[in-house]
């Protein structure tokens, strides 16, 4: 009788999850086309039900997820719960499980005011699960949305709930999601023997082109994780998704990435976040505008502030000058189809105090992959020049990747 109750709610969750599918298709939550058929409309791995509903029946789960996990317009969580399973603990990433912490910022262990679940924090004293954190518990479920850079850290977290799994015998269920940026490949390959960070912990490039679940599938293949142990790994791939096919994400992926404008500039610009320069953090145009108050004087300025995901931003109440990219067109940004390095190049350039133009860490060389690119700035290389010192790692990347690929 109780398999009968539970198998009676999920079939009355999956009608509402179609419904809500559908609604979100015609809306154009998960498309750049407005008016996109169901069949040929993406469908993310949550969306799946009827391909993984079956593997956590019974079971003790935990999951790493945060305010992009959503089956349509209803979170993960709530879905599962209202389905019958058995939720134990959350785990949290970066800017938290509601995705409103600054970057950078520690999150803290908890509950889930809604539900009630422990929650554990990823992103704080501890960025990987012990033996005591994963007691009791079968089954992991991955459902974070990515944006396919190497310095985002989700797939740093990623790493080491892999690396915990395969460490307690628990398998793990990913549930994949498009990357935005997963039609091109590029950048420096990480210098893994100095620079491994949190910001970057595996030879990749700056844009590795690959979705979460893809990329799981490399870190397990090469044998990344720790005394080169392998992770128990299913992954629900997305449906009618392709990598050359714009993804408008239903949901920000994190507090200072608006829109797609900002993400599909991130991969380009984030490296400012080494320099003096401000990236918007502040304002409503993050990731959209680049900006210092030493810069020359420009016909554009902005000022960040305090607020919600930014509460100390870099220049604090100082003016700042620099180009404002507000009015790019993300499907140029997209059409580009590589990094774009005249940003940096130009910037480093015009900046007049180019002694301070680096903060005084390594963050820069995080950022990067490795010291070159520093060195290069500073001795006035061309883009071709910089881009020629990328081969032949990011050939070799490339083709490594093809192993691994879910989609065409």
């Amino acid at each position: 009788m109780k398999q009968i109750d539970v198998n009676i709610k999920i079939f009355v969750l999956i009608l509402s999850i179609c419904l809500i599918s559908c609604q979100n298709q015609t809306t154009g939550a998960q498309s750049t086309s407005p008016a996109e058929p169901p069949e040929t409309a993406i469908r993310v791995g949550t969306a799946r039900t009827d391909a993984y509903f079956p593997l956590l029946q019974d079971k003790q789960i935990a999951m790493v997820v945060n305010q992009t996990s959503t089956i349509g317009e209803r979170h993960l969580v709530d879905s599962l719960l209202a389905a019958g399973m058995v939720i134990k603990k959350i785990f949290a990433p970066e800017h938290g499980f509601r995705g409103q912490a600054d970057a950078g910022e520690k999150v803290s262990d908890g509950k889930d005011a809604q539900t009630g679940i422990p929650i554990a924090s990823l992103y704080g004293a501890k960025r990987k699960p012990g033996a005591e954190d994963l007691a009791g518990i079968d089954l992991m479920i991955f459902d974070i949305q990515d944006v396919g850079a190497r310095f985002y850290t989700y797939i740093s977290t990623m790493h080491y709930i892999m690396e915990a799994c395969a460490e307690n015998n628990i398998p793990m269920l990913i549930l994949d999601r498009p990357n935005p940026n997963g039609h091109y490949v590029d950048g420096p390959v990480l210098d893994t023997s100095t620079y491994r960070s949190f910001v970057g912990m595996h030879p990749i490039p700056t844009v590795h082109g690959m979705t979460i679940g893809e990329y799981a599938q490399m870190v397990n293949g090469e044998g990344w994780l720790a005394g080169g142990q392998t992770c128990k790994l299913t992954v629900i791939p997305c449906e009618n998704y392709r990598h050359d096919r714009p993804y408008v994400l239903p949901i920000k992926p994190s507090p200072n990435l608006p829109n797609n404008r900002s993400i599909y500039l991130y991969p380009s610009i984030c490296l400012f976040e080494g320099t003096v320069f401000s990236l918007g953090r502040g304002t409503t145009s993050q990731f959209q505008v680049i900006g210092a108050p030493d810069y020359p004087e420009t016909d554009f300025s902005f000022t960040p502030n305090s607020r919600p995901g930014a509460k100390y931003p870099k220049h604090e109440n100082k003016t700042c000058y620099g180009l404002d990219l507000t009015t790019l067109d993300p499907e140029q940004i997209f059409a580009e189809r590589q990094l774009n390095l005249s940003y940096l190049l130009d910037i480093y350039q015009r900046y007049p105090n180019k002694d301070d133009f680096f903060l005084n860490s390594d963050f820069f060389e995080k950022l990067a992959g490795n010291d070159q690119l520093r060195k290069q700035l500073i001795a006035g290389k061309s883009e071709a020049a910089i881009r020629a010192s990328w081969e032949p790692a990011l050939s070799q990347f490339k083709e490594m990747r093809k192993k691994y690929l879910l989609y065409d």
